[in-house]
């Protein structure tokens, strides 16, 4: 995949995670790709990678994740994201959430993830959804 090509597919794998429709999220994984959060249990298979992506557009129902940039590493490409949402969802806290954070991403031979491995600063995160987010720069 070139750069043109990869920037491509994050653009549109952002646009999907701010569908709230997460068919169209899992839509980029293989039938048995995987997609983790930080250190937390993978998804396995792509109706796992549903059901983790439906549960963040319900908790957030407003959600937009946005490219911040998409590079290539070697066998692997890291797609860079900026997160809103507000957490409104059931049991939400209805605090504002902005975040930054990346997926290390290794495609199958037909351009699908078969492995996502997502970052961002959990810490952070916790204390946004008691606090909310830091006013905008």
């Amino acid at each position: 995949m070139d750069q043109t090509q990869l920037t491509d597919f994050a653009t549109r794998y952002a646009a999907a995670w701010s569908s709230r429709s997460p068919d169209s999220l899992a839509a980029f994984y293989t039938e048995d790709g995987s997609l983790q959060v930080n250190a937390g249990a993978p998804a396995v298979g792509r109706s796992a990678v549903r059901a983790t992506a439906e549960s963040f557009m319900t908790a957030f129902p407003d959600m937009v994740v946005r490219l911040d940039s998409a590079v290539q590493s070697g066998a692997t490409a890291r797609f860079y994201w900026i997160w809103t949402g507000t957490n409104t969802g059931p049991g939400g806290t209805g605090k504002a959430v902005r975040m930054t954070g990346y997926e290390e991403w290794t495609f199958a031979p037909n351009g699908l993830i078969a492995q996502s491995l997502g970052h961002y600063d959990e810490a952070e995160y916790q204390r946004q959804l008691r606090e909310g987010a830091p006013p905008t720069p």
